[in-house]
């Protein structure tokens, strides 16, 4: 396969063309032209008119003349030229000029200028030339070549003859037998040229034919064959065989054409090629341009100065600026001051070292806004010849950011309140005590809780508890000092490390102004919250020497404030650890218990002073536990509060007091009625009423020998809610007393406002009646307002007999306390009850 010429310069008709052209005038001779054609050694002439080319006539024309004709030679040329003449460009490329010659089938064509100025001939044999002939000819043999069909003229035949046989059979030569001289010999179109140019005709035509042959074999390489012809100047050779039979004339004219057809051939295919290749890259091209708009990532083309070249509609979503804005601005209309020069600087050195850049950067939107973008910049170059290109690309990051900074904060700091939370807590911790042993310092650990949040949440909803939460960490932060850390670990817990700590009574005076913070009233909304704050502390080295021995101790010495009676602080000791460990076992037994029926109830009566008969009896939970031995109410109730357990230990108390009442009822004891101490939270959040139903439904009992008992503080807050259950309650015929009267904070208006039956006057004030005049007189007041508003009254914790008779004197007959009987067991109270019953019948 021959393969075509490529170069990095571009051939032109120019570089082909020869320059020897030759004209006349259209009444020049053919004797004439023959002879200036001869001398100038070209194959064709111009005829020109007026400075006009109007025709051409070459060699090959000789075959049309009538040589018989008298004195034809001097016949003028333009009765024997063709018209018009084809012409060309000189700036023409090469590759054009292929073009041209295989739509046509034309061999010649008259090379001009801008003017149209003849400037030479072009060959369709110079373009081939010019591609290179050697690779081909040498993987051809001229058995493929030569006509073998040449014909075969005698020695006496007249030249008229052979111009007819050439110009019919289009041949460019006859071969001529000699059979006298047993010889052949050759005639071609030059020879036809050559006689045109003496003006004479010979007798016969062997006196104008060439011999002896000049031969080559049917097996002999173009190239050879080639070579030999452009040696010998000639145009013809004979082929004959190897036992010396001719068998027909390879030409010039023969090469050239069979090297024509191969050079068009290939020129198809690279056509071919050409336009597959095309096609596809105009696909490739479509597919770019379509992907390119489809991005989602702003892309922006510019050349080598900056001047934006290309801008695709997502450039135009970031940017604001429409491809109409764009184009032939420079990326400066982005420029947001933002970055200096030696940023820029950095970033073009990086792109010319390597080609291209990646990197955030800020830029400025149309509208002023400024947005973080990642940003690749590409170069582009396809050949050295080419002006460079740089494809901009980049997207918004601007939210991303946000949001990676947002996963940063919820790692390291609590979403509620922005304090950092345990794990960053936990990193400083660990920092401040190696710095600590490396110093030889003190350091503390803080732990706080605060008390009966979970009242707050209960009672008031959870949104009122998050705003106390960051209401009370925004006051914690105003205490805390430059390196000192404040945390939430979450729910109400916070932990504290202090690290500049000179000696540890610098530790108690700073808890006990965190106490003292808290206790100033929250207003949230339209609520004001009282809240106070447990504490208790570690110290390094002396209660532990790693992060989590601290903050455990911490946590153990909280707790022991709590138990102490909360809203204080407690400095951690050794011995704290093992009413730790009882804590912890109270939690797991707790929840046992409560599914294992382990509970009992204990009853303590409410007896009339007037006639000793029991008209009451108050229900009290206890527990034994087998490991923990008696564990008192004040322990667990508190501790099942914290758990989420109180609502099912109520559920309990209800069910096992409407049992009794069930069992005494078929017995015949008189008891009056059975009272049941009920939580805030089941109260307000509970579904009280539903449970005092199933408890009722259940064992089969009248509603008014139930009597639910209810402090102040837990209906406090939610006012409301309370007055809808105890109302709904009331409805039920269930009897209501409100529990430790005179303790809370409120205002006395909600006894006109809630069906409350019976106050309970709160064993705090008679413990100090009669002796202490203003208890005494609040007694008093108390015992009158229950009277004014028609209440029953009941004195608890009366233990004394002065105490009784002060009562009475006032107004009070129905006592509860030790001065009858502390609260008794089952078995107990109804032999408690049944002597009660003797010594009134008696």
């Amino acid at each position: 396969m021959m393969v075509l010429k490529s170069s990095n310069k571009m051939l032109t008709v120019a570089d082909l063309m020869s320059k020897n052209i030759l004209s006349c005038k259209p009444e020049t001779s053919l004797l004439e032209a023959a002879n200036m054609m001869g001398n100038r050694n070209v194959s064709a002439i111009f005829i020109m008119f007026k400075n006009k080319l109007i025709g051409v006539w070459t060699e090959a024309d000789c075959a049309k003349l009538d040589f018989s004709q008298p004195k034809f030679y001097q016949q003028a040329i333009s009765n024997f030229m063709s018209s018009p003449v084809k012409q060309v460009q000189s700036t023409m490329l090469t590759s054009e000029l292929t073009v041209l010659f295989h739509n046509y089938g034309f061999r010649h064509l008259l090379v001009v200028d801008e003017t149209n100025t003849p400037q030479g001939v072009v060959s369709l044999s110079d373009v081939i030339k010019s591609q290179g002939l050697e690779h081909y000819l040498h993987f051809r043999l001229v058995d493929k070549s030569y006509n073998a069909n040449i014909p075969l003229l005698d020695a006496s035949d007249s030249m008229t003859l052979v111009a007819k046989v050439m110009r019919e059979k289009r041949v460019n030569a006859v071969l001529v037998e000699n059979k006298t001289l047993k010889q052949k010999g050759i005639i071609t179109e030059r020879d036809l040229l050559n006689l045109l140019k003496k003006g004479e005709i010979k007798a016969s035509c062997w006196e104008s034919a060439g011999w002896p042959l000049l031969t080559v074999k049917e097996t002999t390489s173009l190239y050879k064959a080639y070579q030999l012809l452009e040696i010998r100047k000639i145009r013809h050779l004979v082929v004959e065989s190897d036992d010396l039979e001719v068998l027909g004339v390879l030409s010039l004219h023969n090469i050239m054409s069979d090297i024509e057809v191969a050079y068009m051939n290939e020129l198809e295919m690279v056509l071919e090629q050409r336009d597959v290749a095309l096609k596809k890259s105009q696909k490739n091209l479509f597919l770019a341009k379509k992907i390119i708009n489809a991005s989602l990532d702003g892309i922006m083309i510019t050349d080598s100065s900056s001047t934006i070249l290309q801008v695709n509609p997502a450039f135009t979503a970031l940017t604001g600026y429409c491809e109409k804005e764009t184009i032939g601005q420079t990326p400066r209309i982005l420029n947001s001051g933002h970055h200096d020069k030696q940023f820029h600087d950095e970033m073009w050195q990086s792109l010319r070292k390597e080609g291209v850049w990646q990197g955030e950067i800020y830029n400025k939107k149309k509208n002023g806004e400024l947005f973080l973008e990642w940003l690749t910049i590409i170069e582009i170059k396809e050949s050295e010849d080419e002006d460079l290109l740089y494809a901009a690309i980049f997207s918004d990051i601007t939210e991303r950011k946000k949001a990676e900074k947002r996963i940063t904060a919820l790692a390291y700091f609590d979403e509620l309140t922005h304090l950092p939370n345990r794990r960053l807590f936990s990193d400083r911790l660990e920092m401040a005590l190696a710095t600590a042993k490396r110093d030889d310092q003190i350091l503390a650990v803080m732990f706080l809780d605060l008390d009966h949040f979970k009242q707050v949440n209960d009672t008031l909803g959870h949104t009122i508890g998050d705003l106390l939460l960051q209401q009370v960490a925004s006051r914690l932060e105003k205490y805390v000092k430059a390196g000192d850390t404040l945390a939430r670990l979450g729910g109400d817990e916070f932990t504290l490390l202090l690290t500049e700590v000179d000696e540890v009574n610098d530790i108690l005076d700073f808890a006990n102004q965190l106490i003292l913070c808290l206790e100033e009233r929250f207003k949230i909304q339209e609520h004001e919250i009282s809240i106070t704050t447990s504490i208790g502390a570690a110290v390094f080295p002396d209660d532990g020497s790693d992060s989590d021995e601290l903050l455990k101790h911490a946590d153990v010495a909280m707790y022991r404030s709590k138990e102490l009676g909360r809203n204080s602080f407690q400095l951690y000791k050794p011995e704290m650890n093992a009413r730790s460990l009882e804590r912890m076992l109270m939690e797991k037994k707790l929840s046992k218990a409560l599914k294992n029926n382990s509970f009992e109830l204990y009853y303590q009566p409410k007896v009339n002073v007037l006639n000793s008969q029991v008209v009451g009896v108050e229900a009290l939970i206890r527990w034994h536990d087998n490991e923990l031995g008696v564990v008192s109410p004040a322990s667990f109730i508190p501790l099942a509060e914290d758990l989420g357990l109180i609502i099912d230990l109520d559920i309990w108390v209800l069910n096992q007091a409407c049992k009794q009442i069930n069992e005494w009822m078929e017995t015949g004891i008189e008891f009056g009625r059975i009272s049941v101490n009920i939580s805030a939270l089941h109260l307000t959040k509970g579904n009280l009423v539903l449970a005092v139903q199933n408890s009722l439904t259940v064992w089969q009992v009248p509603a008014q020998f139930l009597e639910i008992e209810v402090t102040e503080t837990s209906f406090i807050s939610s006012m409301d809610e309370a007055k809808k259950v105890l109302k709904a309650l009331k409805a039920l015929d269930v009897h209501i007393a409100l529990d430790d009267f005179g303790t809370g904070y409120s205002a006395l208006s909600y006894l006109t406002q809630l069906p409350i039956d019976t106050i309970k006057i709160d064993a705090s004030f008679i413990a100090k009646i009669p002796d202490e005049y203003g208890n005494s007189q609040i007694v008093k007041a108390i015992i009158a307002l229950a009277q004014s508003l028609g209440l029953e009254l009941v004195a608890e914790g009366v233990e004394k007999e002065k105490q009784l008779r002060f009562l009475q004197g006032i107004g009070c007959n129905i006592i509860q306390g030790y001065f009858y009987s502390k609260a008794l067991p089952k078995k107990e109270f109804n032999h408690f009850i049944t002597n009660q019953q003797l010594e009134c019948e008696a």
